[in-house]
């Protein structure tokens, strides 16, 4: 045995004289009088590293699980099912160990749509998997609850790139069957308001074609001409150099340090020369106005970062995102998991709720996972599988999930920071849609003013017995109720409206371990004068919804504590600043792990909203089955174009 390792070593370090002879060769060819050229050098070391890139793709590809979009499995939409205890089995499918399938694959943590994408992936790839939610309905913030006869959703208030036969509508359908349908919203799906009152606010619309978006910004701020261009082709460059990122989560490891430590990734793409720029900062380099700053930069709300924190790629990507308009599911949110879940359960999978997975179980001595321990009050059930997901985020699994620090923990939390909290506010009526009085199907955004940066720290640096006491600087208004075209016929006479904000999680830590609904009087004092200060400012919108108001209720980052597993009640999971996405903390962030067998999906390893759960689900299934899915997801869409 020693024999052997000794044989092993001197024929390494045998190989390694070796390297470093051919290095030294290599170097000796740029000398110039003695002197090494190095602008020759550096392009030569480019070149290599893009035929490196180039074979470790094909190194990636070349071990290849089942190809989960072999065929066009889309087929006629079903009727959409109303009947609200036939959606209870599928979405509310309640954990009892004789319902965990035999001979398992592998296992979730987590129904977000992170999980479910990458389960319908492997599933499609004949795998059985396990899906397990620690709530008590399936889909993460795609679903929806039922209050005093309202239905309100959640996270999916709208997604981009739902239209057509684009990559994402193509994905989607594909991975649901062609059973998720959507409708699109106004063609003005946004409209940002500055101003605090109708008398002093300015309004600007924001559309959803290219075009008419820049047209309706040019009629607005028509001496802006240069700026706006500028914008707009800096969003489609970064969209396009937006792959740079993928390759840092889907490359070998070794090969990925290699590109970063040399800084040839820069040479590789774009994208780094965006992302690790603050939102910010692009704006004051395009313009003085700050109106137009303002509305550039409206969206942040959406991913919860300040412009001065923000990573202009990611907020270009969102901007992108939604050039094609906004669409909403129909049937609304919980439609997502109700039509994901039957592909999962095709294959002999399961998504089983309220089963809070408590340990991801280590095999010590060999470094890999062998399952996981389910909390239950009538005793802990060990389910063991070859595989684990974590959809539950990286500060959930490697702060409360694993047993003991494992290689990855101080990488991956050094790499990010947590996200802000949020706070939502859900009005119901017992008014039509047509009573409502506003346009169907458009989002109000409201600014107290023009300074975004300025307003938000003041608002989250306030103490909590002064928050609520003045306006709340961004308010995100939705009447939900407008957006699907099913609603009149599942609620006549009803109609709701949503209203989002930012929040500080510190107003409410003291209560974190409270019983939901039983927090004190002390906690539903704060958490109601935010809530009805917010309601305050939109009612001087529409005064008519004032005295209109038949359901009203206030979740509080608690609230996204409990229901969705957040850490420190985020909207969008790990915290969206720029440093996150610098080369070394994308390259951190990555569904594979040390741990043999356990993997990361969701959010916090691509970037946060419906799509960027859908494909951070991709890289994991491409990870899992070392294939390129989205070569095979472009082959399918390519062939169907042919036949069609």
């Amino acid at each position: 045995m020693i024999f052997q390792y000794q044989t092993v070593f001197f024929t390494r370090k045998y190989k390694m004289s070796i390297v470093l002879k051919i290095v030294s060769s290599v170097l000796n060819l740029f000398r110039v009088n003695g002197e090494i050229n190095y602008v020759s050098l550096a392009l030569v070391a480019g070149l290599l590293s893009l035929i490196l890139v180039w074979f470790a793709i094909k190194k990636l590809t070349s071990k290849k699980g089942r190809n989960p979009f072999a065929q066009d499995t889309r087929r006629p939409p079903e009727p959409l099912e109303t009947d609200l205890k036939a959606r209870d089995k599928v979405l509310k499918n309640g954990f009892v160990a004789k319902k965990v399938p035999d001979n398992l694959d592998v296992i979730f943590i987590g129904s977000g749509i992170g999980s479910l994408s990458c389960a319908a992936m492997l599933a499609k790839a004949g795998k059985k998997v396990l899906v397990l939610e620690q709530h008590d309905q399936a889909g993460g913030c795609c679903h929806t609850f039922y209050e005093k006869g309202f239905e309100f959703d959640t996270g999916i208030h709208y997604v981009g790139e739902m239209v057509g036969n684009t990559v994402s509508k193509f994905l989607v359908d594909q991975l649901t069957d062609g059973q998720l349908q959507w409708s699109p919203l106004d063609p003005m799906y946004d409209e940002v308001v500055i101003g605090s009152s109708p008398e002093d606010a300015k309004s600007f619309p924001i559309m959803s074609s290219k075009e008419d978006y820049k047209n309706a910004l040019l009629e607005k701020f028509p001496n802006e001409k240069k700026a706006i261009d500028k914008y707009f082709d800096m969003l489609q460059k970064c969209s396009r150099a937006n792959v740079g990122q993928v390759l840092l989560k889907i490359l070998p490891r070794m090969l990925c340090q290699f590109l970063i430590s040399t800084g040839i990734i820069y040479w590789v793409t774009d994208y780094f020369k965006y992302s690790q720029r603050s939102l910010a900062d692009v704006m004051e380099e395009l313009t003085d106005n700050k109106d137009l700053r303002a509305i550039l930069s409206y969206c942040f709300g959406d991913y919860g970062t300040p412009p001065k924190d923000a990573s202009f790629a990611l907020h270009a990507t969102l901007v992108h995102h939604f050039m094609k308009g906004g669409y909403y599911p129909v049937g609304g949110a919980s439609e997502i998991a109700m039509r994901f879940i039957p592909v999962i359960e095709k294959t002999g999978g399961s998504v089983l709720v309220r089963a809070p997975v408590k340990e991801i179980l280590l095999d010590e001595e060999k470094g890999k996972v062998r399952g996981v321990r389910v909390a239950k009050s009538s005793g802990d059930v060990d389910i063991f599988a070859p595989l684990v997901v974590s959809g539950a985020g990286v500060y959930n699994t490697f702060e409360k999930l694993l047993p003991h620090p494992v290689e990855e923990k101080t990488s991956m939390l050094s790499s990010v920071r947590h996200g802000c909290g949020g706070i939502s506010v859900y009005v119901g009526f017992n008014l039509s849609n047509d009573e409502l009085e506003v346009v169907k199907g458009r989002n109000r955004w409201i600014f107290s003013n023009n300074e975004l940066d300025q307003s938000f720290e003041e608002y989250r640096n306030m103490s909590v017995e002064s928050v609520g006491e003045q306006d709340i600087p961004l308010l995100f208004l939705s009447f939900p109720s407008t957006k699907d075209p099913t609603w009149d016929d599942r609620f006549p006479g009803k109609s709701t409206c949503e209203v989002v904000s930012l929040a500080s999680y510190d107003w409410f830590a003291k209560w974190k371990d409270g019983k939901v609904m039983h927090r004190g009087e002390d906690y539903e004092e704060i958490k109601q004068r935010i809530g009805k200060r917010m309601w305050e400012q939109v009612c001087r919108f529409h005064p008519n919804l004032k005295d209109k108001v038949e359901y009203f209720d206030v979740g509080s980052p608690l609230s996204n504590q409990y229901y969705i597993a957040a850490s420190r009640g985020e909207l969008y999971g790990a915290d969206h600043n720029v440093d996150r996405f610098f080369p070394q903390s994308v390259f951190n962030l990555r569904a594979d792990t040390s741990i043999k067998g356990l993997y990361l999906t969701g959010q916090d390893i691509f970037c946060c909203g419906f799509s960027g759960g859908l494909y951070g689900g991709v890289i994991s299934a491409c990870t899992i089955l070392r294939r390129n899915l989205i070569n095979d997801l472009l082959a399918l869409r390519k062939q169907c174009k042919k036949q069609h």
